[in-house]
């Protein structure tokens, strides 16, 4: 394995409305790009020829592998992904080939939950980590593991999908994200924050029940994984401070006290983790 700090890749993340790119050079962003995607075109192609698009203006002849994160699943061996949140024409789309055929440089295709993790691990401010749990949390909720320094091998990179998990009447998701204040209030996250930071005791009381529902989550996270450390990053991460001390007190309810001793959940905001982490697939072990 090579130092993440000693080569030259590309990152890319591909999101339900855009998908943006960066040039990483001894281990910083040098140079980012992004373009808007119509996810309702009916041909996968379409989104296909920009990231080519993107690919070939920041590449070079330095650049020695592309790492790719897509909300969905994926064959990770054959670069294939099976589906791609709020993009319905990506159906077993073969990106792997599509991109090496056409750039003759590697490529490493993962779930962006995923990326987010090894992004952490590897540029984060835990990095170095070899054991913990990232989550995500923005409209809707992702995790990705990382066991002994790399994302946890499974069959088709939904061993982190906590977030589908079963819950009250619907899954996580509905409870733990964004998804929770537009249930209930058709707001975003950041909305009732600033609502909450005014002082208005709807939206506090609000964020204090969406910190027991992460908690909920997290001790499912906890009995399933045991991880020393949670890492949660996302846009709602960083109204961390209105449900922090709701979350805490809805984790230490817990079957088992014993096993929350040196147990950390830690909020972080490294800018641009989604792309440092699509990089860093190419700079990891091969259980990526």
């Amino acid at each position: 394995m090579k130092s993440p700090n000693s080569i030259s890749v590309l990152g890319i993340d591909l999101g339900g409305t855009k998908v943006a790119a960066g040039k990483i050079i001894h281990g910083v962003l040098q140079k980012q790009m992004e373009m808007k995607i119509n996810a309702s075109s009916e041909d996968y192609m379409d989104t296909v020829l920009l990231i080519s698009e993107l690919i070939g203006s920041l590449r070079d002849e330095s650049t020695e592998g592309i790492g790719i994160g897509v909300p969905g699943l994926v064959d990770r061996e054959k670069g294939v992904v099976f589906d791609v949140l709020n993009i319905p024409s990506w159906k077993e789309v073969p990106l792997k080939t599509l991109l090496e055929n056409k750039f003759n440089i590697p490529v490493t295709i993962n779930n962006d939950s995923n990326c987010f993790a090894l992004g952490e691990y590897q540029y984060g401010t835990y990095a170095g980590t070899n054991d913990f749990v990232g989550i995500t949390i923005g409209t809707g909720m992702g995790s990705g593991i990382i066991k002994n320094g790399a994302i946890m091998p499974d069959a088709h990179c939904c061993s982190g999908e906590f977030g589908t998990m079963p819950y009250l009447d619907g899954i996580y998701e509905n409870y733990s994200s964004g998804m929770f204040f537009l249930r209930e209030f058709n707001l975003n996250g950041e909305e009732v924050a600033i609502a909450a930071d005014r002082g208005e005791s709807w939206a506090i009381e609000a964020y204090e029940q969406f910190g027991i529902h992460l908690g909920n989550a997290i001790k499912t996270i906890k009995m399933a994984v045991d991880p020393a450390l949670i890492v949660i990053g996302g846009s709602v991460a960083k109204a961390s401070y209105l449900f922090e001390e709701s979350m805490w007190k809805s984790v230490t309810d817990f079957a088992f006290p014993s096993a929350l001793e040196g147990f950390m959940v830690k909020f972080t905001q490294t800018p641009n983790i989604a792309i440092l982490g699509a990089a860093a697939l190419c700079i990891t072990p091969s259980t990526h």
